[in-house]
C-alpha cells in the first residue's frame, strides 16, 4: 500500500519552524548551527522512494526549493528534480521554475487520497500541509531528524488537540542528529520490529 510520509527537521523540543533561517525568525537557522553536512543530501533516507513517489509542498517550501535544487546535478538532486512535485497553493500560477511541478486543483485531502492510490506521497517541510493531512488522518509515516537543541519557542509538528497513535520503527544516528521513523499504529510493522543502527 502506498504511503503519505512527512519528513521534518526538528529540535529536541519539537520545533520544526525555520530550520534553515529562510523565514527570518529569531531562532531561525538552528539546523545549520551543526554545519552544512548535518542537513545536506538524503538525510531522510528516501533513496529509491524518490524514483516513484510524488513530492508534496506548500507554496513557501516550493519557492525555496525551486531556487536551490534545479541547478544541482548530484544523484539525490537529480532524483528530486525528476520527481513529480505537487504544490498546495491558492495564489500561485507559475510553476515554471522547477520542472515536473503542478498545482493541487481540488481539496488537499481528496487530492492526496487520489494521488496516494497511485504512488507514495512525501511531504517535505510545509508545516501547514502536514497539519492538514494529520488532521485528516492521512499520514502513514513520519521521518524526523532530531537535532540536539532546545529552542523553547516556535511552531511544532505535533500540536493539541491532535492525537494519533504511532510506533517507532527505526533509529539511526546521523551526525549530531538522530533520524527516527514512526509509523501509524495498525500498519504491518509492530513496535517489536524496531531497527537501530
Amino acid at each position: 500500500m502506498n504511503r503519505v510520509i512527512v519528513i521534518e527537521f526538528t529540535t529536541l523540543d519539537g520545533v520544526v519552524e525555520d530550520p534553515d533561517g529562510s523565514e527570518g525568525t529569531q531562532a531561525g537557522g538552528w539546523a545549520f548551527r551543526f554545519g552544512r553536512e548535518a542537513v545536506a543530501g538524503d538525510k531522510f533516507r528516501l533513496g529509491p522512494i524518490l524514483d516513484s513517489c510524488a513530492i508534496l509542498m506548500g507554496r513557501r517550501s516550493w519557492e525555496m526549493f525551486a531556487k536551490i535544487w534545479p541547478g544541482r546535478s548530484d544523484d539525490f538532486s537529480s532524483k528530486l528534480n525528476a520527481a513529480p512535485k505537487l504544490v498546495a497553493s491558492r495564489t500561485m500560477t507559475d510553476l515554471g521554475a522547477w520542472n515536473n511541478s503542478s498545482l493541487i486543483e481540488g481539496e488537499l485531502s481528496d487530492e492526496v487520497r487520489r494521488h496516494r492510490s497511485e504512488r507514495d506521497i512525501v511531504v517535505i517541510g510545509s508545516l501547514g500541509v502536514a497539519h492538514q493531512l494529520m488532521h485528516a488522518d492521512l499520514v502513514d509515516e513520519y521521518r524526523l531528524l532530531i537535532f540536539p537543541i532546545v529552542l523553547g519557542t516556535g511552531r511544532q509538528l505535533f500540536t493539541a488537540p491532535l492525537a494519533s497513535d504511532v510506533h517507532l520503527t527505526s533509529v539511526t544516528q546521523s551526525g549530531p542528529a538522530a533520524l527516527l521513523y514512526y509509523e501509524r499504529s495498525g500498519s504491518a510493522e509492530t513496535a517489536d520490529g524496531i531497527h537501530a543502527e
